[in-house]
């Protein structure tokens, strides 16, 4: 069985920190601005993650 890991938006970033992240299966968001604005459209909280490298 091959599982293949789908990259998620922050594999388009330059950070190196966000790209350590860009195969979790979490639908993060690299600024809050982008987030923030599509939680308002589907009334969701929004869950903040400042790192821990």
């Amino acid at each position: 069985m091959t599982t293949q890991k789908v990259p998620n938006r922050l594999a388009e970033e330059k950070s190196p920190y966000l790209l350590q992240h860009a195969h979790n299966p979490v639908n993060w968001f690299p600024c809050l601005e982008e987030s923030s604005d599509k939680a308002k459209q589907e009334n969701k909280p929004v869950f903040l993650s400042i790192g821990y490298s």
